[in-house]
């Protein structure tokens, strides 16, 4: 009789597990690099490939780094978000153009509006794999100290930006 109770065990312990993770949020993946500091780069400045930028001409500064290119389906969705988002200059956002040629990613630019500070140019994809990218759109909030605050995987929407970021890099910049 106590053989019959192992199955129930393991079944109750399938649906307690099955119940926990479907209420968490599927876009809230956490990342090993939160709170630790962003990985160094340099790449070359889309608008003038002789220029690089480097993590360290952003120190000093609350930044926001947000992965883009010009194939992507959801930057399209995201971009005038950014594109308004930009407009009140709540902080530096460069633009890191994910695997993508440099001809489509001004021309990108060029059609849909430019909310970056500068934009970068990852043709290789190694600095998105160092900062843990694995889709664009994603985005990663630096602060002063280079160190990673927050990141979002996924296309930011209204609510995210009014709601989660803006009182971030708002703490942030104190």
């Amino acid at each position: 009789m106590k053989k019959a109770y192992i199955p129930l065990g393991i079944f109750a312990v399938l649906v307690v597990f099955l119940a926990i993770g479907l209420t968490r949020d599927p876009h809230e993946i956490p990342s090993p690099l939160i709170g630790k500091p962003a990985p160094d780069f340099s790449a070359p400045v889309l608008d003038n490939p002789a220029l690089q930028l480097t993590k360290q001409d952003m120190l000093g500064k609350v930044w926001l780094l947000n992965t883009w290119a010009s194939w992507c389906v959801a930057c399209r969705e995201e971009h005038p978000l950014l594109v308004e988002f930009s407009k009140d200059k709540p902080l530096p956002i460069v633009g890191l153009d994910y695997k993508d040629k440099d001809e489509a990613g001004h021309m990108w630019l060029t059609q849909f509006g430019n909310p970056f500070d500068v934009s970068i140019a990852d043709r290789d994809g190694r600095i998105g794999i160092n900062f843990g990218v694995y889709g664009v759109p994603e985005s990663f909030l630096i602060d002063k100290a280079g160190v990673i605050r927050y990141k979002q995987i996924g296309p930011f929407t209204t609510e995210i930006l009014q709601n989660k970021l803006l009182p971030m890099i708002r703490e942030l910049q104190k």
